[in-house]
């Protein structure tokens, strides 16, 4: 009998354990940048908050600097359940989603607040709809990625006839590519991971990207000049796949929800303040910088916001660029 008694304890407490284990769940995520850029801000942030708010029962493992693939197989891999989280830019969702282009067009977005107030109302929540419904990715949060400006090798930007000649890369995205070539650029689509090399190995003469990505990767070694283009505002969605998410608790859910709402603040600080120092510290690193007249690359780039706004939707374009915040 004493060792039957002895038995069912241990049978107890292995069981005891199990569930403890199985409550825990470790996320891996995705990073597109490395561990002192925006991104990484945000990724802090929402693990700090997750295993606090759980008890230390969530938590996150973050792979930096594209370890798990660049962002199309990223936010493909999210959607097949292969990776748990990610945090990318905008850029390559137009192709899973149209209306995902808006955030491709020139000059939509004049300001953060802006941007801010239509991402976290229903124009947020529908597009978030429409990327879980066609992808089967949800995304928990929209952070910042920021106003993107150009960069290039070959010469100051004062106008758009500037950019006559250059070898201008852009994300995967055919809005783009078309927003570039209107600008006058040669404008080639090109996979993130392989940017940095075609800029050191004259492949490619200019990018865009916004400022805290363009330090945080070190362009100024393979870039002379730094041109405020302003041209797009990016966001830069925190995700997680569908299925994963429903396979959690209610409560998990709503854990994860709420780290989410405390980190896109932090990281949105964090990215503008960002912004304006290294802008000082690119000029220090030998960038030179030009601000050039924005309303002329504005009006440049009209024709391509009414060739793309069938296909986005009307109505979506129209409301963003009205948008009072």
């Amino acid at each position: 009998m004493r060792n039957f008694i002895f038995a069912t304890a241990a049978a107890i407490s292995l069981m005891a354990g199990a569930a403890i284990a199985q409550e825990t769940q470790v996320f891996d995520m995705s990073l597109t940048l490395g561990p002192d850029s925006h991104q990484a801000v945000g990724a802090l942030t929402f693990g700090e908050e997750l295993e606090r708010l759980s008890g230390g029962r969530l938590t996150i493992r973050s792979h930096y600097d594209n370890a798990l693939g660049g962002e199309r197989e990223v936010v493909e891999g999210i959607g097949f359940g292969l990776i748990d989280m990610g945090i990318t830019s905008t850029g390559p969702m137009g192709g899973f989603v149209d209306e995902f282009m808006l955030f491709d067009l020139p000059y939509i977005f004049t300001s953060p607040e802006q941007a801010y107030g239509f991402l976290d109302g229903e124009y947020g929540e529908g597009l978030a709809q429409k990327l879980e419904e066609q992808v089967g990715v949800k995304i928990l949060g929209w952070m910042e990625n920021g106003f993107r400006h150009n960069t290039n090798n070959v010469r100051a930007l004062k106008t758009p006839d500037d950019l006559a000649g250059i070898q201008h890369r852009t994300q995967e995205s055919r809005v783009q590519v078309d927003t570039w070539t209107a600008l006058g650029a040669n404008a080639s689509p090109m996979a993130w991971t392989e940017v940095f090399t075609a800029l050191q190995q004259g492949v490619m003469d200019s990018q865009e990207n916004p400022i805290p990505t363009i330090y945080d990767v070190k362009f100024y070694e393979v870039q002379k000049y730094l041109n405020l283009t302003g041209h797009v505002y990016s966001p830069m969605p925190l995700m997680i796949g569908s299925e994963l998410f429903n396979s959690l608790s209610e409560q998990d859910q709503a854990i994860v929800l709420k780290a989410a709402e405390i980190a896109v603040p932090v990281q949105r600080e964090a990215s503008q303040q960002m912004e304006q120092q290294f802008i000082t510290k690119l000029e220090e690193l030998g960038m030179e910088v030009t601000r050039p007249d924005i309303s002329l690359f504005r009006e440049r780039v009209q024709p391509v916001i009414e060739q793309w706004k069938g296909t986005i939707g009307a109505e979506l374009v129209d409301a963003a660029i009205s948008f009072q915040p």
